[in-house]
């Protein structure tokens, strides 16, 4: 008998993790994940709309994430061709400062290493913000990151977090719409294709 794990031991495992136990709105794992699935989604941790809710990017950075992307909700949200895997599965709280706290740094290596091999079939993994990137790619500037797309590919894209806060950066960086959206669009629907 067998005792590899299967991706939906791994999954329910992740799912029924309470290591977190002091997170101010208590453990609630959040992630999509499927042995079909061609693109990753790579980002840092839930928002707390996505803890209520138990769907990833159900806030105001996945509808504009979901527009960087090109996809309608159906698309982004089929399982079967779309995982989602945030650095940190729960809301990690906020600062003091504001904004989220970041996403607790044991939980990407608790999860991604079980998880990721059980996804073969991944052609590409979108990194998300600072944390996807650091994790996968180590320590640098998120801004030439995604200035360097190409570099990255075919296996990685990194992007900035779509959150509110990226509005300013846009608009800053013009570069970003007419040239890394574009081939954003291109790069997923590649790696969507049959």
């Amino acid at each position: 008998m067998s005792t590899a794990e299967t991706l939906d031991d791994v999954a329910a495992a992740a799912r029924a993790c309470r290591a977190c136990t002091d997170l101010p709105l208590g453990p609630r794992p959040v992630l999509r994940v499927s042995a079909t699935a061609r693109l990753l989604i790579a980002s840092q941790a839930p928002s707390t709309r996505v803890h209520v809710s138990g769907t990833p990017w159900t806030d105001a950075s996945g509808v504009r994430l979901r527009t960087w992307l090109g996809m309608d909700e159906a698309a982004f949200y089929d399982g079967r061709r779309v995982a989602i895997l945030p650095m940190g599965l729960c809301y990690p709280g906020r600062l003091p400062a504001g904004g989220d706290a970041p996403p607790r740094p044991g939980c990407a290596a608790r999860w991604q290493p079980r998880l990721l091999p059980l996804m073969p079939a991944i052609r590409l993994t979108l990194l998300v913000g600072t944390y996807a990137q650091t994790h996968y790619l180590g320590r640098g500037a998120m801004t030439e990151r995604v200035r360097d797309w190409r570099r990255h590919l075919p296996r990685f894209f990194p992007l900035p977090h779509p959150s509110w806060r990226t509005t300013g950066w846009e608009a800053r960086n013009p570069w970003f719409g007419a040239e890394v959206l574009p081939a954003l669009r291109a790069a997923v629907a590649a790696a969507l294709a049959d």
